[in-house]
């Protein structure tokens, strides 16, 4: 009976090729639109770390005071003297603080030329909480870290790029004048946005070169990143580093409810000991949010995304209002048809499935026009966002398949009410009224 209906509906598409043509427009371009927005604001309000963003936390501690401005992403940062003291304190299992860093890679085969390559001081703990990917090696130990040993792990291009044999680990590389040793190459890995430092491009890939955050202040690497003073900015590296400037991010880990309100406490009672030192001068303000919560404070989708695609979806129930206006006129134009089927037998529901059958037909072109204004629309997208926004919108099989559905679901839908009204009239009542 169904591959009945849909002959019948194809042949009755055919005798009516611009209103058909119409409700395939409607409804094509409509889901096309629709489907266009939704997928580039999924991409960049998605969550990076799904499997652990519950249980990673940003550590905020107030070292200005409330009476000084600071914004958002200042708040995401803290000054060094707060970092290390945390970080000599252990209260968390794995906690890990952090900055980045740029260099400018010389390669040993004169061939290549030099090139300059993102990089982080992390702790050991970075890698397990951050569920960094290793394609051999692994991360430095914890021994490592306090003993400022400058050792690396490289980034899966860059280590093509320098071996493309693949023997990066054992083997060294030269940053600011100084060797360090490779125990680790990373996969391909995407961590898209950088969820733990949200001051710079935050959907570029994850970072060439990670280094122990201890070798780094030891060897005075300076940050490549944002840096926020609330007094002049010190000449000297030591002053730097006892400076209330914030440019280092400090993110730890916590398994359990319990274990993030043990350190939240522990965070108050440090900065009531800062309070009672005379460092800082006000009742303590602290914050641990986790990374979904950093994420949704920053605002991360550009301005405007979310209203873009709420006027697409307004857009696409104006397309189905159309679709239905059209399909209420091709049936009009079959009512006669109608008719002599009831006269002979056929009952309401088979009637309301032969309509269900066209708008089927109809939904399944749509929903192949709305793949095509799909990939046309995201490649404007594209076009039009800057390089790392750009690179987060692709299309996979699961959006093109959602796209076809969603176009047969919107048709079926506008084609209920012309269905039933075609449904019922009685047997021969157009036959008579003629």
């Amino acid at each position: 009976m169904l591959g009945y209906y849909l002959q019948l509906a194809l042949r009755s598409l055919r005798r009516n090729r611009p209103l058909t043509a119409l409700m395939i427009a409607a409804i094509g371009v409509g889901v096309g639109a629709s489907v266009t927005l939704y997928t580039a604001l999924e991409a960049m309000s998605a969550d990076p770390i799904p499997a652990k963003s519950s249980q990673l936390f940003n550590v905020q501690v107030d070292n200005w005071g409330k009476d000084q401005e600071s914004g958002e992403l200042a708040r995401e940062q803290i000054a060094y003297p707060d970092a290390a003291a945390l970080l000599r304190a252990k209260p968390a299992l794995h906690q890990s603080p952090m900055y980045p860093l740029a260099f400018n890679i010389r390669p040993t085969t004169g061939d290549i030329k030099q090139f300059s390559a993102p990089a982080r001081a992390v702790t050991a703990d970075f890698f397990g909480m951050f569920l960094a990917p290793f394609a051999s090696g692994g991360p430095w130990l914890r021994a490592d870290d306090q003993r400022h040993a400058n050792v690396v792990v490289l980034g899966a291009s860059l280590a093509a790029r320098l071996y493309p044999a693949g023997n990066a680990v054992g083997n060294v590389i030269t940053l600011k004048d100084r060797v360090y040793h490779i125990v680790g190459v990373l996969k391909p890995w995407r961590l898209e946005p950088r969820v733990y430092d949200l001051t710079f491009r935050v959907f570029l890939q994850t970072e060439d070169i990670y280094l122990p955050f201890s070798a780094a202040i030891a060897n005075q690497l300076w940050t490549a990143g944002g840096n926020w003073c609330n007094r002049p900015f010190p000449p000297t590296w030591d002053g730097r580093l006892a400076s209330e400037c914030r440019w280092l991010q400090y993110w730890v880990e916590l398994p359990t409810a319990s274990a993030v309100a043990d350190y939240h406490g522990f965070l108050v009672s440090y900065a009531q000991e800062q309070r009672r030192l005379g460092r800082f001068h006000w009742s303590p303000d602290v914050g641990l949010p986790d990374a979904r919560q950093v994420l949704r404070a920053a605002n991360m989708t550009p301005p405007g995304m979310r209203v873009s695609v709420i006027a697409a979806f307004g857009f696409l129930l104006v397309c189905l209002f159309n679709a239905t206006g059209l399909m209420l006129a091709r049936l009009s134009g079959r009512f006669t048809e109608f008719s002599v089927r009831r006269a002979l037998g056929a009952s309401r529901r088979e009637i309301f499935g032969q309509c269900l059958a066209d708008a089927t037909l109809v939904g399944v072109a749509g929903g192949v026009l709305s793949v095509a204004v799909t990939l046309l629309g995201l490649a404007f997208e594209r076009h039009l966002l800057r390089d790392d926004y750009a690179r987060l919108i692709v299309v996979d099989v699961n959006e093109v398949i959602e796209a076809l559905i969603l176009a047969v679901v919107a048709m079926l839908g506008a084609a209920i009410y012309p269905a039933w009204d075609a449904s019922r009239h009685p047997p021969a009542w157009k036959l008579k009224a003629e």
